[in-house]
């Protein structure tokens, strides 16, 4: 079973720079557990069937007109009956004051109650992204994540293969480290994952030989970065003359993480290798792929061979990480 993660209401406040107009206790105390959010038009109306009390509720000049309708008794009891189910926070958009009856009920039924200056969908779309984000699920695996030229690689292979001196070079070239020897991977979406370094160890890189370094001390702030979306997997491992080595980039290897597919590329490692411009080429590589380019199909082609004859396997592979 997945588990499960929250986030204190606290955090949402100072992230989304809400005021509070009512708190019935602190909002360190009040958790937050659903990444979804609620406009509660259907509820105001009376269909409570599919409701979760987990889920932040938005409220914005639709809502606010869709009550104004019902006229002052009705709307008292709309709201009576809203706020009776237990919302666990109500954010008011666009610095819309709440009724005194909002207020009342808000204090009654001990529901926070708060307040953002922001548009209803500009509230909504910045809360969904950072719940997304908060309450994401997640695991933590041996690597490197690095940003290298806008694309997210993540550096696996056994310890003392070379991971972290890779790193140092490419922080060298202008490129970003994000996480080294731990890197907490979330679920942001169905088809994407971000990557950050857990805050204990954020910035710092193990050298063997050396020891443990600050990277954003060292090689200043535009050396680093707090999170990467994950586009590339290169797997760095000694070389192994009895091993064939891909040399077309035919087969598409990938690895699952958290069920979503990540393209995974294997980088034997030995002594005159430039790991650094390697991975920049992948990166670059990559990046040419994704935009629908493919040098080894052109290749091919220009040899009279189809590409598609040779049927291109998919090719899973465990990453052990």
């Amino acid at each position: 079973m997945m588990e499960e993660y929250t986030l204190p209401l606290s955090k949402i406040i100072e992230h989304e720079k809400l005021e509070p107009l009512h708190l019935p206790r602190d909002p360190e105390n009040i958790i937050i557990r659903s990444r979804d959010v609620i406009r509660p038009g259907l509820e105001l109306n009376g269909f409570y069937e599919y409701f979760d009390t987990n889920r932040v509720a938005i409220m914005g000049r639709a809502e606010m007109g869709l009550l104004n309708r019902f006229g002052e008794e009705q709307r008292t009891e709309v709201i009576e009956r809203y706020f009776a189910l237990h919302p666990v926070a109500v954010i008011l958009a666009r610095s819309i004051r709440p009724w005194d009856a909002m207020l009342e009920a808000a204090e009654r039924y001990e529901i926070p109650l708060l307040m953002s200056e922001d548009t209803t969908s500009g509230a909504v779309a910045s809360l969904v992204a950072y719940l997304n984000v908060e309450l994401a699920p997640r695991i933590t695996r041996h690597g490197v994540l690095m940003e290298v030229y806008g694309e997210g690689i993540l550096l696996v292979g056994d310890s003392g293969v070379g991971k972290s001196e890779a790193a140092i070079e490419l922080i060298k070239r202008g490129h970003r480290l994000i996480a080294d020897d731990a890197v907490e991977i979330r679920r942001v979406s169905a088809i994407s994952l971000v990557g950050s370094a857990p805050d204990n160890i954020r910035h710092f890189i193990e050298l063997r030989g050396i020891g443990v370094i600050n990277a954003q001390r060292i090689f200043g702030t535009g050396a680093v970065k707090p999170s990467q979306k994950i586009e590339l997997c290169i797997k760095m491992e000694p070389w192994d003359a009895t091993k064939a080595y891909d040399r077309m980039g035919i087969e598409n290897e990938f690895a699952e993480i958290l069920g979503i597919r990540v393209p995974v590329i294997t980088i034997p490692v030995k002594p005159g290798r430039n790991l650094a411009v390697i991975i920049e080429v992948a990166a670059m590589n990559n990046r040419q792929k994704e935009m629908g380019y493919n040098a080894a199909q052109e290749l091919l082609a220009n040899m009279g061979m189809d590409f598609d004859e040779l049927q291109p396997k998919d090719v899973k592979m465990d990453l052990d990480i």
